[in-house]
């Protein structure tokens, strides 16, 4: 999307025009598609699409009507960063270092205590670290990962601004370096623009473009409060069906937060075979899948209004059930959402075991040699039991019938 008069139009129509009375799913549309342009160039930390990527944000934030909350009284705090090295990588190259930008609005209710609202905007730039992409350079534009969460969190600036929810104030955090390491979020916990003890929650959505067909978003992080288990149970919001974990501790920017003893919630559409690959475009977002999201988290919002501020609990940090070791994989992305029998598959992937041997996108798998696959765990559990160069069969089920499959690690 390199058309300077199309970029132009979607600047223009990034104002309040679509505001309370206006067309959200268009709003919607206009955040993602320019956030995820070539013309930002994948928002990679620290160079020029992260920069306009942040204007933007800022454009917005001021329009619906929120107020500045960075460093100095102005939208922007500042970070310094480092990539980390990667000691594997064949390629060796010197770590980039810079200075990266969070962008902070506010809504001052005079309460004294906030809600925080975010989602990282930065992205992957033309593929520098973190990219799944097996060619050369190529811009990854990021559309569920994570316009989409910014998207979603505008769209809950400007219902909030314009609601009767008044019991907390509001701050909406757009990180940035999430994906070299979380940098803007840590950042920001030594370096709060308001008391960390004056915020009553987190709530983090990273990646939530993609909701499939069956509504399912998985939720993380409920064992932060005890509060939180009720108003989701009690969330009917779209038929929306959550799929839950309890741990504070994941590879997004509630982390930081909850390591500083703040209640969180991460939100989260699911895993693709696009993550982290030039092909998350806009085209393939679920534009009203955002907005559904973005009802069911004003509505957790509505009900904490009715709550004093809520209780901190520390979670149990590592899963019960370990991952087993193992030296071999599929070459499958599993769908994380999926809360059935078996393993399910999001994507399988090019010259892997599993393609080789005839698994799809989609396909179940309910056996791997002599184990019966309940779960993700029993799952790693059976490859854990395979060396390279073993064969096995997989059973996996596809539209309602059981297909046997032979693989070659």
């Amino acid at each position: 999307m390199k058309n300077s008069i199309f970029i132009f139009l979607i600047i223009c129509f990034s104002g309040s025009i679509f505001g309370q009375q206006g067309d959200q799913l268009t709003q919607v549309r206009v955040d993602v598609v320019y956030l995820a342009s070539d013309y930002l160039e994948g928002r990679g930390t620290g160079l020029k699409g992260e920069t306009l990527a942040a204007e933007y944000i800022i454009d917005r934030m001021a329009a619906i009507g929120l107020s500045p909350k960075g460093q100095d009284g102005k939208w922007i705090q500042a970070f310094p960063f480092k990539e980390l090295s990667n000691p594997h990588a064949v390629e060796k190259k010197t770590p980039r270092e810079g200075i990266g930008k969070n962008v902070i609005g506010f809504i001052d209710n005079k309460a004294e205590h906030t809600i925080v609202i975010g989602g990282h905007y930065d992205h992957l730039g033309y593929g520098e670290s973190g990219s799944r992409h097996a060619g050369g350079p190529a811009i990854h534009n990021g559309a569920d990962d994570n316009a989409s969460g910014i998207a979603a969190m505008l769209l809950l600036a400007e219902r909030l601004k314009n609601s009767e929810l008044k019991k907390y104030n509001y701050m909406f955090l757009a990180f940035s370096g999430e994906e070299m390491g979380l940098f803007g979020s840590k950042h920001y916990v030594e370096n709060p623009t308001i008391p960390l003890e004056n915020i009553n929650a987190l709530i983090n959505m990273d990646m939530v473009g993609r909701m499939n067909e069956e509504k399912v978003l998985s939720i993380n992080a409920i064992g932060t409060s005890p509060v939180w288990k009720e108003i989701l149970d009690n969330n009917k919001t779209h038929g929306i069906e959550a799929v839950t974990t309890e741990s504070g501790i994941g590879p997004s920017d509630h982390t930081p937060f909850y390591l500083k003893d703040v209640p969180v919630l991460h939100f989260f559409s699911g895993q693709h075979q696009d993550y982290h690959k030039p092909e998350d475009d806009a085209h393939l977002i679920n534009f009203i899948g955002i907005i559904e999201i973005a009802d069911y988290i004003y509505n957790i919002i509505e009900a904490l209004n009715k709550q004093e501020k809520i209780a901190f609990t520390k979670t149990k940090d590592t899963t019960e059930r370990k991952a087993a070791a193992f030296k071999v994989t599929l070459g499958v992305m599993p769908d994380y959402v999926y809360n059935g029998k078996g393993m399910k598959i999001d994507s399988v992937l090019d010259e892997r075991p599993a393609k080789k041997g005839g698994i799809e996108n989609g396909d179940i798998i309910i056996k791997l040699g002599d184990v019966e696959v309940t779960d993700i765990y029993k799952y790693m559990e059976a490859l854990s039991l395979f060396k390279v160069g073993d064969q096995t069969t997989v059973i996996v089920e596809r539209k309602g019938k059981k297909l046997k499959k032979k693989v070659t690690f």
